[in-house]
């Protein structure tokens, strides 16, 4: 029997995502794909995250309310569009900073799809790690009718191409 010795080599890193150089203020970045929330995502979310307004699992509460089908927890609405800008605009990596202006503008129920689109707000050095810099998104979450359901702005740190990390 012979023996495999593996190397680090064997492996080698792919960076993914875009660097802090690779950002203009003003550019637009159409997130691929989108998401349809299924009843299933939405009830495990509710559950699992103890969001126990009967909105969120309850046809018949919805509808008596107004609404022509179970809604979408909204927690689930700010993540799912969240992660769908992920891969453009942070994925290389860096301290997520925060989320402002954070505005849920119309329901989503069961069986909607989601769509992202964001645009690039600010860019800055970072003042303590010049491996960095600061990018800041504006992010809108659109159902499958166009309408904006959702919108923020986010921060990242930002690795630069050149950084020494």
């Amino acid at each position: 029997m012979s023996e495999s010795t593996t190397h680090i080599e064997d492996f080698p890193i792919r960076l993914r995502g875009n660097s802090f150089d690779d950002f203009a203020v003003g550019t637009v970045f159409d997130h691929h794909w989108g998401r349809t929330i299924e009843q299933s995502d939405n009830i495990l979310f509710s559950l699992t995250t103890l969001q126990f307004n009967p909105l969120f699992f309850n046809r018949e509460y919805a509808r008596a309310d107004g609404h022509h089908d179970i809604v979408v927890a909204s927690m689930l609405v700010f993540a799912t569009v969240f992660g769908l800008s992920v891969e453009d605009l942070s994925e290389r990596g860096g301290a997520f900073l925060g989320v402002d202006d954070l505005s849920f503008e119309r329901a989503v129920h069961v069986g909607d799809t989601l769509t992202a689109r964001s645009t690039v707000q600010a860019l800055r050095p970072s003042k303590s790690d010049t491996n960095y810099g600061i990018a800041t998104w504006l992010t809108e979450g659109f159902n499958q009718q166009g309408e904006r359901v959702i919108v923020f702005t986010r921060s990242n740190l930002v690795p630069r191409r050149d950084a020494k990390l």
